[in-house]
């Protein structure tokens, strides 16, 4: 063979390295591709299985997840995917635990995922935190010792000091309102609306509301007792406690009215295409007093909010719907309200 002819040789043989090893890389991201649409299959069918009975997909939903390490990873997830951040040290049991029933399992497994979702919105990974309905049966089945979201968050928040003091909102378009007291007896509650906790409710309602664009809102303080006590002859908390708190309120430029009769002020409140709403916000003594007159507008369109928390946070304003579980019936509609919500907020 002439040098010519070897010198072309190695030169041919020099350039089909390169294409060699470019079909060699495509073929190893092919097999990984592959690889990893396994995974995200397998990973999509298990949390299906919590929407559908036997995890099996009806054929024209197709879900599609990307793990990610990390909070910031999400934004590197291929179009189309749910990021999905891992947890650790689940039950390895979990996926068996029955549909639609109390289990310790799935409570154990919610509190650990609030306790990281509280640790990342801590630390500043996140803006915001939206979540979704929890049994409070089953956390207390798991051990877990608070009755809720919102006295687990508030705890979350000042592990080795005092927790900040937080207030349930409920709100859709049409009303907003502020409750003194939450999860507890009704019988309990009455004791706990005392002059502090009326008082510091307000003000928690009075500095929230500049996220949303009210530095200064209209706030009502609805009444305890029928007709707000009826000049003390149904009860006279109006006039030792809410009244007194009302006018603190005031002294400090806060823009506070009431009491007002707890059955009409909503009404009042209410902002709707002919009735612009006499008040930005009510403030409620107590837990059905205040989520009521929400949720008969709609609870679709509601969403809780607590108020005074270092971060923002979300969550729809219905509970787990055991009832629907599996069945592929539930309404998503409270749920795009509270992300929705979320993402205003923390835009401030």
């Amino acid at each position: 063979m002439s040098l010519r002819r070897k010198l072309l040789l190695v030169a041919l043989c020099t350039l089909a390295l390169p294409v060699a090893g470019w079909l060699y890389v495509r073929q190893m991201e092919e097999l990984l591709r592959s690889g990893q649409a396994q995974a995200l299959t397998a990973s999509a069918g298990a949390i299906a299985r919590s929407v559908v009975l036997g995890g099996q997909l009806p054929a024209q939903v197709r879900l599609a997840l990307a793990r990610v390490e990390s909070a910031a990873d999400a934004w590197q997830s291929p179009p189309g995917c749910v990021p999905v951040l891992q947890l650790d040290g689940l039950d390895a049991g979990l996926l068996d635990a029955p549909l639609g029933r109390i289990d310790a399992r799935a409570g154990a497994a919610a509190a650990a995922a609030i306790t990281r979702t509280v640790a990342l919105a801590l630390a500043g990974e996140i803006a915001a935190i939206v979540t979704a309905p929890i049994h409070k049966g089953a956390l207390a089945a798991a051990g877990v010792p608070y009755p809720g979201h919102t006295e687990m968050l508030q705890a979350l928040c000042a592990p080795a000091g005092a927790p900040p003091p937080v207030r349930m909102m409920l709100a859709n378009d049409e009303l907003r309102t502020v409750l003194v007291t939450i999860h507890q007896s009704l019988r309990s509650a009455i004791d706990a609306v005392t002059f502090d906790a009326v008082l510091e409710t307000i003000r928690i309602a009075h500095r929230s509301a500049a996220r949303w664009g009210q530095p200064a809102p209209r706030i009502a303080v609805a009444g305890l007792n029928p007709h707000a006590g009826e000049g003390g002859l149904f009860g006279d908390e109006e006039i030792r406690i809410i009244g007194p708190a009302v006018q603190a309120a005031r002294a400090e430029g806060i823009d506070a009215r009431g009491p007002f009769a707890p059955d009409t002020v909503f009404m009042r409140a209410r902002a709707s295409a002919d009735h612009p709403g006499e008040f930005d916000i009510v403030v409620a003594m107590t837990h059905d007093h205040g989520l009521i007159p929400v949720k008969y507008l709609g609870v679709e369109h509601g969403v809780n909010v607590t108020l005074g928390l270092p971060f923002v946070r979300t969550s729809p304003d219905h509970g787990t719907a055991f009832d629907l579980a599996g069945t592929g019936r539930a309404d998503a509609s409270s749920l795009r309200a509270a992300l929705q919500m979320a993402r205003r907020l923390s835009a401030g």
